[in-house]
């Protein structure tokens, strides 16, 4: 199967299991937080689908070579293997809450939450714009170097950054509170990540332990 066939069917699988997952676990398809979510979700992994389809194939490639199985080591292993559940938990226990009522977010949250979405997945789009090396997985591309400008001069790991805005926004847009919990653990999986994927690379990319030094936070601009 070549690239395009292979995105498009990982674009038509998320769509449907996506879905399904959602709408099954409600009980109902007259749940209209979900339809507006699954535009903004869906649309946005169509739009940066498409962009790097034409403008970065590589690229494109590696980002779909991810999930617990395709990492090398095992502790990253074990990450994505409690992130994946977690994010799936950002899905299902929203659905849940909608079968039985245990908490009612106001029409402004949802809003909220799908903004939320929208921005994360657009911070990503704008990490891919300047990292071409960016994979889905820890480890090193052929010829990789360390980046240092756009969104990275900012923050140590600005993918990361958008992907807790629209883990955040997920349980929102599908209105539930109880769903902030499996964004807490996600959460935890994020900051995990990150700290050994930063001893990787200080041993590992030449330079990058400078420009760690150059750039003090990590995930949050100002903060930490």
């Amino acid at each position: 199967m070549n690239l395009r066939a292979k995105a498009w069917f990982s674009l038509a699988a998320l769509a449907m299991v996506s879905g399904l997952l959602i709408f099954v676990l409600a009980g109902t398809i007259r749940y209209w937080e979900a339809w507006v979510y699954l535009a903004v979700f869906l649309g946005a992994s169509f739009v940066i689908t498409i962009d790097l389809m034409h403008r970065d194939p590589a690229l494109l490639e590696r980002r779909m070579s991810g999930g617990p199985t395709a990492e090398k080591r095992p502790i990253q292993q074990i990450i994505m293997t409690v992130a994946s559940a977690a994010f799936l938990a950002t899905m299902v226990v929203p659905a849940l809450d909608r079968r039985f009522g245990w908490s009612h977010v106001p029409v402004v949250f949802v809003l909220l939450g799908d903004a939320l979405v929208a921005l994360g997945y657009y911070f990503v789009y704008l990490v891919s714009k300047e990292n071409t090396f960016m994979s889905a997985t820890i480890e090193l591309a052929k010829d990789q170097r360390v980046i240092s400008t756009g969104p990275y001069a900012i923050v140590r790991h600005p993918m990361y950054a958008g992907a807790m805005l629209y883990v955040l926004g997920t349980p929102l847009a599908l209105g539930s509170y109880w769903g902030l919990l499996a964004v807490a653990v996600m959460l935890a999986c994020i900051i995990w990540r990150l700290l050994d994927e930063e001893r990787f690379l200080a041993t590992s990319l030449a330079g990058y332990a400078e420009y760690q030094r150059k750039v003090q936070r990590r995930l949050v601009p100002f903060v930490w």
